[in-house]
């Protein structure tokens, strides 16, 4: 307990030292985040030095091993560092799908050369990562697959498509799910493929959703080579890392904006702010319970959150309990949204005009919907939380 508390100490001096005022500001838009890869462009100086000196310390991945960019904490150093970043409203300096998915699933199924490859550049924000899973025939039966992967030589060559990419646009490499062995069956013909989207034969075509913008592309692959090397885990055997890897996406999902994490205001403050406080809370008696009842069920969730990783930190894994974070995070999510466009009253309505950011909360409400789609539809998490959470009988 001393040591941890002296860890405590000297995290706490760090970061009130190398923090920038900037970056302990709300995240009010999408430049407010940092993606990193190797065409970045940041909203300020202070954004990329928060990344530099959060990535020199392995703290952007802290629990990682040091000798792939980590920090080498230990999970109870690791919630100290989380305590402390949000007791400055620290931004978190990085947000990367190559740290939520990839680095997890490399850590367990890559081998030592693609480990020393990606994850130090994944954790220093060098190299931006996109997932290839769903197809257009291939949704939540995502084991029907079609995109296939031919062995010529030492290199695949890849044909087929993709869709609902996230920032497909943007990525530099993408990790994908392709059929190596069309006769096999179709869990078992699977393979997990690394590639650089520069590739000769990889494009993209971004998908225009309801809300006017979107992150998500169709990608095509037309005869792209890519060496053998970068297959991840064995030929055949890519549908296990695939579903290991889709519950740490879930998580990732389900954990997004659950209670701001001191990088968002809350509801409650937002409320506070637009409506004004009558004798100290809000006067809508009706608004103020909802708001309540949200931020409460949101703590609750967050240390859901916190107990389900440190059983998988002592070894108990998250299998299907990933499934019921996803599930729960994402009505949380939407709550929170249509929260938002309730204290804004008629102000929620507003798509576009001359203020900066009008618009950008019937757009945010409206992207919401998808998070019940996203990995994994909601639908097809409840069916296996009934089965493998509740372990309830079939019909």
């Amino acid at each position: 307990m001393a040591d941890l508390e002296a860890f405590r100490a000297e995290t706490r001096a760090w970061l009130e030292a190398n923090c920038p005022p900037e970056m302990r500001l709300p995240i009010k838009s999408d430049d407010d985040v940092c993606w990193g890869g190797r065409n970045v462009k940041f909203s300020n100086e202070a954004q990329r030095l928060w990344l530099e000196r959060m990535g020199a310390k392995g703290w952007t991945v802290p629990e990682w091993p040091t000798q792939y960019g980590g920090g080498g904490l230990s999970r109870d150093e690791a919630k100290v560092l989380a305590s402390e970043m949000r007791r400055i409203n620290a931004r978190s300096p990085l947000s990367s799908f190559g740290i939520w998915m990839l680095g997890p699933a490399l850590l367990k199924y890559g081998n030592e050369a693609q480990k020393r490859e990606h994850l130090p550049r994944i954790a220093r924000g060098e190299i931006r990562w996109c997932q290839g899973y769903s197809e257009p025939g291939a949704g939540s039966d995502l084991a029907s697959l079609r995109t296939s992967a031919v062995l010529d030589g030492d290199e695949y060559v890849v044909n087929g498509s993709k869709v609902w990419t996230s920032y497909a646009d943007k990525a530099d490499w993408i990790f994908c799910l392709v059929r190596t062995d069309a006769s096999a069956s179709k869990h078992h013909g699977i393979s997990f493929l690394l590639f650089d989207m520069a590739s000769p034969g990889v494009s993209t075509s971004p998908i225009k959703l309801i809300s006017g913008a979107s992150p998500f592309c169709q990608t095509f692959f037309d005869n792209v080579r890519v060496p053998a090397a970068n297959l991840m885990g064995e030929a055949g055997k890519g549908w296990d890392i695939a579903k290991y890897l889709l519950t740490h996406e879930r998580e990732m999902i389900g954990g997004s904006d659950s209670t701001g994490g001191g990088m968002r205001d809350s509801v409650a403050q937002v409320a506070a702010k637009k409506l004004g406080l009558q004798n100290g809370v809000l006067g809508d008696g009706g608004l103020r319970t909802d708001i309540v009842r949200h931020e409460i069920d949101a703590w609750a969730f967050a240390l859901t959150m916190e107990r389900v990783k440190d059983e998988a930190k002592a070894g108990q894994g998250v299998g299907a309990l990933s499934s019921m974070l996803k599930y729960y995070g994402t009505e949380l999510n939407k709550d929170r949204m249509q929260l938002l466009m309730s204290v804004a009253g008629s102000d929620g309505l507003a798509w576009e005009g001359p203020a900066e950011g009008e618009g950008d909360l019937a757009r945010s409400w409206l992207r919401s919907r998808a998070n019940s789609i996203e990995g994994g539809t909601s639908e097809i998490n409840l069916n296996i939380i009934a089965k493998r959470v509740l372990e309830l009988p079939g019909a």
